[in-house]
C-alpha cells in the first residue's frame, strides 16, 4: 500500500516527527471526527424512505425494528473495533482494511468472500445513487410543472436523460486519481445531506401540525387487502492513554445513537404526516407540492450530495482493481504508464489510459443497470439486505469468536450464533421481498413516469 509523504514530514530533519509507529503519516482523527464521519455517512437519501418503511410495520413494529437493528449494528461495530489490531486489540499490528482484519483472524476463503461482499455492496450503492439522483432531478422538473399546471397535471418525464447527465459528470470526476484530497466536495456533500434531511423532516412536522388531511395510521402498519395485497407487505490517532479501539467504540456509540434518534424521528413524523399512504420517497414521490421552491432546493441538494457520495463509494473499488492489475501485469505500459497533459487552471494532469478506460466503463455500466432497474425503494432494500448480514453481522461476530478463542457451544458462543442465524433469516426475507418488488415494478414500468 503506497503512502504519499508530504514535505512537512521532513521538517527540521526529523523524519519520524510526523509519522506514526507503523511508519505512516501521523493519524489525527479523534472520536469526535470519527463520530462526525459516521453520522455523515449514514444520514443519506435513505431517510427519505423511512416514512414508507414505518408505514409497512406500523407504530409498534416500525420504531422497534429501527431500534433493534441499530443496537445490533452498534454491538457488532464494537466487535469490529477490537479487530483493528491483531492479535492484541490494543498493542497488536494494525489492520488497515476490513479484509485485512478478516485475513488476520479468519483467513482462507473468507477473505475473498469478505472482499466480494464489500465490493458488490459498493457497486450496488453507486447504482442506487445513480437512480436516486436522476429521480431527484426529474422531481425538480415535475415540481415546477405541477406548480404551473396544477397538482393533477400528468407532467411525465423520463429518468433516462438525467441518468446520462449524472453519468457524464461521474466520468469526469472518476478521472481524479486521488479523490480524498478534494475535501471541499465531501464537505459540500455533507451539508447537502443534512439540508434535505431537515427539509423533509420540517415539511412533515408542518403537515402534521396543519392537520388538513385525514391521515390513517395503525399500530401494525399497512393493512393487507386495504393498502396492499398479501404479497407486498476514519482513521483514529494513536494514544498511549486511550487505545484506538476505545475511541472507535465511543465514536460508534455517538454516531449510531445520533443517527438512530434522527431515523426514528424522521420515520415517525413522516408516518404521522402521510399514514399508510406514505410515498416511497416523500420528496420525489410528491408527498409535498408546496412550497415548490423548497422542494426543488431539497432535490437539488440530494443530487449534489450524491455526486460526491458516488465517488466516496466508487474510489475504493477503482483503487482495488487498479492495484490488482498493476501487481498482476507490472510490465504492461497500458496499465502502469501515464502521459503528462497541461490542463488550464489546473496544471499538469497525468493521464493513465487504463484508468481512463476502466473507470469510464464502470460508470457507463452502472448507469445502464440503473436504467434497467430505476426503482428507489426496492433497489435500496436489496442493497441493504445483501450487505447487512455478511458485513455487519457475520464477519464481526466470527472475528470476535476467533479473537477471544471462545469455546465452542459455550453460552456466549450459542447466543452469538443464534443472533447470526436470526439476522440471516431477516436478510433473506428482505432480499426476497425486494426482488419480488423489483419484478412487480418491472412488469408495471412505464419509462416516462417517475419511479419511487
Amino acid at each position: 500500500m503506497f503512502v504519499e509523504k508530504i514535505p512537512g514530514d521532513y521538517e527540521n530533519g526529523d523524519v519520524n516527527k510526523n509519522l506514526d509507529d507503523d511508519g505512516r503519516v501521523k493519524r489525527t482523527g479523534t472520536w469526535v471526527t470519527a463520530s462526525a464521519h459516521i453520522i455523515t455517512a449514514v444520514i443519506g437519501s435513505g431517510v427519505l424512505s423511512l416514512a414508507w418503511a414505518v408505514a409497512q410495520l406500523g407504530w409498534v413494529g416500525g420504531p422497534a425494528a429501527l431500534v433493534v437493528f441499530s443496537f445490533i449494528t452498534y454491538f457488532t461495530s464494537t466487535l469490529l473495533a477490537d479487530a483493528y489490531r491483531a492479535p492484541d486489540p490494543v498493542n497488536g499490528q494494525r489492520n488497515y482494511t476490513y479484509m485485512d482484519a478478516v485475513r488476520a483472524y479468519l483467513g482462507g476463503r473468507k477473505v475473498q468472500l469478505c472482499g466480494l461482499a464489500q465490493y458488490m455492496n459498493l457497486t450496488g450503492i453507486t447504482i442506487g445513487y445513480t437512480i436516486t439522483s436522476s429521480i431527484s432531478m426529474v422531481a425538480v422538473k415535475r415540481s415546477n410543472c405541477f406548480h404551473k399546471h396544477g397538482h393533477h397535471a400528468k407532467c411525465e418525464t423520463s429518468n433516462y436523460p438525467f441518468m446520462v447527465i449524472f453519468g457524464c459528470i461521474q466520468i469526469v470526476l472518476s478521472q481524479i486519481p486521488n479523490f480524498a484530497k478534494l475535501s471541499w466536495l465531501s464537505i459540500i456533500a455533507s451539508v447537502m445531506s443534512f439540508a434535505y434531511s431537515f427539509i423533509g423532516l420540517g415539511l412533515s412536522i408542518a403537515k402534521v401540525a396543519g392537520g388538513e388531511e385525514d391521515v390513517r395510521t395503525t399500530l401494525t402498519g399497512v393493512i393487507v387487502g386495504v393498502d396492499v395485497s398479501g404479497s407486498e407487505k476514519d482513521t483514529i490517532k494513536w494514544s498511549p492513554v486511550v487505545p484506538e479501539n476505545k475511541s472507535m467504540k465511543r465514536a460508534t456509540a455517538i454516531g449510531v445513537s445520533t443517527t438512530t434518534i434522527f431515523y426514528v424521528l424522521c420515520g415517525l413524523v413522516g408516518y404521522a404526516a402521510f399514514g399508510n399512504d406514505a410515498p416511497g420517497n416523500f420528496l420525489t414521490g410528491f408527498g409535498f407540492y408546496e412550497p415548490f421552491w423548497l422542494i426543488d432546493f431539497a432535490n437539488i441538494c440530494i443530487a449534489i450530495h450524491l455526486l460526491g457520495a458516488y465517488q466516496v463509494f466508487a474510489q475504493p473499488l477503482f483503487g482495488f482493481v487498479e492495484g490488482w492489475c498493476s501487481r498482476r501485469w507490472p510490465g504492461n505500459r497500458f496499465i502502469t504508464s501515464a502521459q503528462a497533459v497541461r490542463v488550464p487552471f489546473y496544471g499538469v494532469y497525468y493521464i493513465n489510459l487504463f484508468r481512463l478506460v476502466w473507470r469510464t466503463t464502470y460508470v457507463i455500466v452502472t448507469a445502464l443497470v440503473a436504467m434497467l432497474f430505476p426503482f428507489f425503494n426496492n433497489f435500496l432494500g436489496l442493497i441493504g439486505a445483501g450487505s447487512f448480514w455478511p458485513l455487519v453481522v457475520y464477519f464481526p461476530i466470527e472475528i470476535h469468536i476467533a479473537q477471544t478463542k471462545m469455546a465452542k457451544y459455550s453460552f456466549k458462543w450459542m447466543w452469538l450464533k443464534i443472533l447470526t442465524w436470526a439476522c440471516l433469516i431477516v436478510s433473506l426475507i428482505a432480499a426476497a421481498a425486494s426482488v419480488q418488488g423489483l419484478i412487480q415494478n418491472l412488469q408495471a414500468y412505464k419509462p416516462f413516469q417517475l419511479q419511487d
